[in-house]
């Protein structure tokens, strides 16, 4: 069986991408979540980082290298049709490389809920990028999903914003804030979700950036340990 190298679900928006499409698309897996400040990441993964994927003397290592793995072997995890798969391949690499504005001032905390300090240019734009990004694959492909009908893997890069739009709140399009809410519906996302909260483990270094950003309005995490 394969196996899922995670840490935090409260902080981890790499491990929630591969730990979300495995569940969407029905693969079996195991998964072993190692919280930051645990043990070793480098015990199970080449780089000492999180998501890592164990499928017997394989190793897969990295977010998209895990997707790729995957749809070589499981049918659904991109569409099918060529224009689709063209476009969702985009959109995730666009996911996966870019967006570091976002990323790095909008870290995900899925426990909290954050009022921005007078966001950046720059952190707008990429909120910007993202609803045109979304709003393409919906309209272009008739959703409810960015690709279609069903859940692919270009969902599963942005499954991560939809949890930062939730503890953020910045103002996207009506169609885009649909979006974000479809995903967040989702029984796999309500169970990452629900393990987050009732996680003890904080880790410092993701808390002092959440301070930084901006005034907390909540914290519905249960307490630490």
């Amino acid at each position: 069986m394969l196996t899922l190298y995670i840490a935090n679900k409260n902080y981890s928006s790499w491990s929630l991408r591969p730990w979300v499409l495995l569940r969407e698309r029905g693969i079996e897996f195991e998964e072993r979540l190692v919280h930051f400040g645990g043990s070793s990441f480098k015990s199970f993964s080449p780089t000492a980082k999180v998501p890592c994927l164990i499928d017997g003397d394989t190793v897969v290592w990295d977010s998209l290298a895990i997707t790729e793995y995957l749809a070589e072997r499981f049918p659904g995890v991109w569409p099918a049709d060529a224009d689709r798969r063209t476009w969702a391949r985009c959109a995730a690499a666009e996911m996966h490389s870019g967006f570091g504005h976002l990323r790095n001032i909008c870290g995900m905390n899925c426990g909290i809920r954050v009022r921005l300090r007078d966001p950046s240019p720059a952190v707008l734009a990429d909120w910007n990028r993202m609803d045109e990004v979304w709003n393409e694959g919906l309209h272009r492909f008739g959703g409810p999903f960015l690709a279609g009908q069903s859940f692919t893997a270009v969902d599963a890069f942005f499954a991560p914003v939809a949890f930062r739009l939730q503890t953020y709140m910045p103002e996207l399009s009506a169609a885009a804030e649909d979006y974000a809410r479809r995903l967040l519906g989702l029984k796999s996302m309500q169970d990452w979700y629900a393990a987050a909260l009732q996680e003890p483990w904080r880790d410092e270094g993701h808390e002092a950036e959440a301070r930084e950003v901006g005034e907390w309005l909540e914290d519905l995490r249960v307490a630490s340990a």
